[in-house]
């Protein structure tokens, strides 16, 4: 008998895969939490029926959300990531030798520690010395720091359920004092090729740019997300984008990567027509 897990992207597209074996199930006080074996995409990480990452193209999302603004930001030293429990933007972020702390404010303890047992080649990162973990809420948490951050990462679930905090006016305005005078908060925006991530992202942008002088859109290709084309958006109060970017800098620090690279950096801020004309309603 063939078994097959469906990611539902819309109410008539979905994902299917063909799966070996389910590894994991269980109900945490937040969310189901599945763990299923796969040929083609290796291990997948499901949260309530929604595929989180699969071990095959997990590096592309994990590379962008983190390398872009670490070859933008000259001296990062703290970083706040909200999620992120199953290691792979910490991963990344210990790669840099300059980085002193991470706090990780992962609401849920058992999404932890399953990934640390099923997928400990990513979650091994959160084992690093300079990490800190805590399981709170991210918009509570965020609401008593001032000042602390140069780097926040908001590797959030769905902007629907428990993690819809993170995706309002209120959260994306505490985010803004909890960073230093040259901070940068960078946010996973969604796809922008269904009606309503479409929406989602046209709502988080229009909330980020009520509240940060300096924002802008980018993309990746994520094979196992919805339609594959997906957005993150770099907020700061100081440094663009693309004007100061050190491509040569990062180079330097010799950072291993699969699919980030300096000289892909100005093109992914290069967005189709049609993801443009989305934003413009609420530039």
């Amino acid at each position: 008998m063939e078994m097959w897990f469906s990611d539902e992207h819309t109410e008539d597209v979905k994902l299917s895969i063909r799966i070996n074996e389910q590894l994991f199930s269980a109900q945490s006080e937040f969310q189901r939490i599945d763990v299923l074996d796969s040929r083609e995409f290796g291990r997948i990480l499901v949260a309530d029926g929604d595929l989180m990452l699969t071990e095959k193209d997990e590096f592309i999302y994990h590379e962008m959300i983190t390398h872009v603004p670490m070859a933008v930001h000259p001296h990062v030293e703290d970083v706040l990531v909200i999620g992120g429990g199953d290691g792979g933007v910490v991963r990344e972020l210990i790669k840099y030798e300059d980085i002193r702390h991470i706090d990780v404010v992962e609401m849920d303890p058992l999404l932890v520690e399953v990934c640390r047992k099923y997928i400990p080649q990513i979650a091994c990162s959160l084992n690093d010395e300079r990490v800190e973990i805590f399981h709170e809420d991210g918009l509570r948490f965020i609401r008593s720091q001032t000042d602390k951050y140069d780097l926040i990462i908001i590797d959030s679930p769905n902007p629907f359920g428990p993690g819809e905090g993170l995706f309002t006016k209120e959260f994306y305005g505490n985010c803004y004092n909890a960073l230093r005078e040259d901070g940068v908060m960078i946010n996973q925006n969604e796809s922008p090729f269904y009606t309503e991530e479409a929406f989602q992202c046209q709502r988080m942008h229009k909330r980020i740019v009520e509240t940060f002088p300096i924002c802008r859109v980018y993309q990746a290709h994520l094979p196992s997300y919805p339609s594959g084309h997906w957005l993150f958006g770099f907020a700061s109060k100081k440094y663009h984008p693309l004007e100061d970017l050190n491509g040569v800098a990062w180079k330097l620090k010799g950072i291993r990567t699969r699919y980030y690279e300096p000289r892909l950096h100005a093109g992914v801020f290069a967005l189709p027509v049609y993801v443009e004309e989305l934003l413009e309603d609420v530039e």
